[in-house]
């Protein structure tokens, strides 16, 4: 307004910054946040703290990298992720709801999994503990469908970086809890009590299951013209077992239209590599951070405080922020500010290298690169849950995220390798450069994909 002061002009923008976050205390926000406390509480118990009590139980260290493979459901869930869209559980479905129904049938999974393994015993029973272990990753990664479909059904796609940063906070929070809460409780009260106040916190999600509302399930028009299509061609196989029919039906439904849509898009194939690229960088410097930060002499527990918990708190902060971005700017605007602003970041860990030992600089190469991978992680959420069809919410997802997993764990296997053939400096350089190719195509994307537009295509409910 003209003839403000500076003043008034500061008092109005500090107006609207508070208006703009007033996102997260919506209900629907709030929400996801209580689910990404459950959704990250079962992480850490079959990775790194199960970890420490097989190495305390005496486990060889051969034996507990091959306890990694315990997490593969996470990587592999888009296979039964169509059963979680549309399969109804009985009773239960007609009372919660299909997402509700699922989601409260894996909570309670993930509870008794995690009294299971709390119970066994490693030392005397590796094979016990290993398969309680691949048991509690599936439940886990269950749930995760069921969390992200929910989180993308119940949000507008305004929102939806604001639910992605609320998800995300919830989720380290509880990563928090079962990793040092978990050791905390083992070392005064054994792994069993650590494993069972663990499966007592899941009472977190389930309680928020049971009191939220269900999503309403929607569909496209083309989703339904699709469906309609080769569920009569189906009909004419009239020979068929009506029972056979009926299963054909269902199977197309549920995995081959989420499929079929998805590549039916503009560029869908450009779409898949840029979800594979865009974080490349990060994963490169990801895979080494930890060899790197002992390598200039850190010691384990600066590494812990400085790395882990501030570094938690600045991804957190970076997440709220990049929430705000994209609720102002949009997801794509947001992702190629992230993806900059993330990529540059890596230049402060070639500047930690030519430094050296220096714990105010640690703080403020943490600080960087965790601050803006809370933006890009925001963000790049936000836009993996603009691509889902909402008729086909919980396979996509899925399938975009396992993708986006898969991704980064190729390719940042050759890390280690890179790092052996030059100097940290060099290294972290070429971080910097991977991170490019992901931001070219996001340029291209943006081109042809103008940011005020659907990322994908009309998705407007039918009827």
């Amino acid at each position: 307004m003209v003839g403000d002061t500076p003043a008034q002009s500061l008092t109005e923008k500090t107006r609207s910054i508070w208006r703009e976050a007033s996102v997260y205390r919506e209900r629907r926000v709030v929400v996801i946040l209580l689910l990404g406390f459950s959704s990250g509480l079962p992480l850490l118990l079959v990775y790194a703290t199960l970890s420490a009590w097989l190495k305390e139980a005496g486990v060889s260290l051969t034996a507990i990298g091959l306890f990694s493979w315990a997490s593969t459901a996470y990587a592999i869930k888009f296979l039964w992720a169509p059963l979680v869209d549309r399969m109804p559980l009985a009773f239960l479905t007609r009372v919660l709801g299909q997402r509700r129904s699922w989601l409260v049938v894996a909570q309670i999974l993930v509870a008794v999994c995690m009294l299971g393994l709390g119970a066994s015993d490693p030392s005397e029973n590796i094979t016990e503990t290993a398969l309680w272990a691949v048991l509690l990753a599936f439940a886990s990664a269950t749930q995760d469908i069921v969390i992200d479909a929910y989180r993308v059904e119940t949000l507008p796609e305004s929102h939806q970086g604001a639910g992605a940063a609320n998800y995300t906070f919830g989720y380290r929070m509880a990563m928090l809890t079962s990793g040092a809460g978990a050791l905390i409780i083992a070392d005064v009260s054994g792994w069993f009590a650590a494993y069972a106040v663990m499966a007592c916190l899941m009472a977190v999600g389930f309680l928020t299951a049971l009191i939220s509302p269900e999503p309403k399930r929607q569909s496209t028009v083309e989703s339904q013209n699709r469906e309609q299509e080769i569920n009569a061609t189906i009909s004419r196989f009239t020979h068929w077992p009506e029972r056979l029919r009926r299963f054909a039906a269902e199977t197309n439904a549920a995995i081959i239209c989420p499929f079929a849509d998805f590549i039916g898009r503009r560029h869908w194939a450009m779409i898949l590599l840029f979800v594979a690229l865009y974080k490349y960088g990060d994963a490169l410097l990801g895979v080494m951070a930890n060899p790197f930060y002992l390598d200039i002499g850190f010691s384990k527990s600066e590494i812990a405080v400085i790395s882990k918990f501030y570094g938690m708190a600045m991804t957190v902060a970076g997440g709220l922020l990049g929430g705000l971005l994209a609720t102002r700017y949009g997801i794509l605007k947001t992702l190629l500010i992230g993806g900059i602003a993330q990529a540059l970041s890596n230049l402060a860990f070639a500047a930690q290298a030519m430094v050296g030992y220096s714990l105010p600089m640690l703080a403020v190469t943490i600080s960087i690169e965790n601050f803006t991978g809370g933006i890009a992680t925001i963000a790049f959420i936000a836009y993996l849950s603009s691509l889902c069809n909402v008729a086909y919410t919980a396979t996509q997802f899925a399938l975009l995220s396992s993708l986006m997993a898969f991704a980064r764990t190729i390719f940042a296997s050759g890390g280690g390798w890179l790092a052996d053939q030059m100097s940290w400096v060099m290294y972290f350089l070429l971080t910097t450069a991977a991170a490019v190719p992901g931001l070219v195509l996001l340029l291209w994307l943006m081109k042809k994909f103008p940011p005020e537009d659907d990322v994908n295509r009309e998705k407007k409910p039918a009827g």
